[in-house]
């Protein structure tokens, strides 16, 4: 696959489509399985809660997981990804409830690069507050 984006066809500033990921206490039960990460942190909310924790928590490569999504489906191939980090800030509480917990994501251009790569920085928020920082991805375009 290759980039549906044209490196000539953005601009510093281009705001890609934002995002919004539910997560539900099932979906973190999913992920353990699929990662193998089964941190009592991220499913029992006695032991979240024990440890000082204000409830049971989403795993951080999941939130970060989530938000690149915002990059890969605006580039239409996951592969045009050459790098990419964050910042854990603040975890996402993800309550026992019908609703569980949203990942609101914004990204937009924020450097142009050489050999046909930009730099998307991400905004990763959850419940009003800011939950990766530095959130940076250097993408491949067409």
């Amino acid at each position: 696959m290759t980039a549906k984006i044209s490196y000539d066809d953005v601009e510093v500033g281009t705001e890609l489509p934002a995002q919004t990921f539910g997560v539900t206490r099932a979906t973190l039960v999913q992920y353990a399985g699929a990662s193998g990460d089964f941190n009592p942190i991220h499913w029992n909310e006695k032991f979240a809660t024990e440890v000082g924790l204000p409830d049971v928590i989403a795993h951080g490569m999941f939130t970060m997981a989530e938000a690149i999504r915002v990059v890969t489906d605006w580039t239409g191939d996951p592969g045009a990804v050459v790098e990419y980090g964050v910042r854990f800030t603040k975890p996402v509480v993800v309550p026992n409830d019908d609703q569980g917990a949203t990942i609101e994501v914004t990204a937009k251009v924020g450097a142009k690069l050489d050999d046909n790569t930009v730099r998307v920085d991400l905004t990763a928020m959850s419940a009003g507050q800011k939950v990766l920082g530095m959130s940076r991805a250097v993408v491949r375009l067409a």
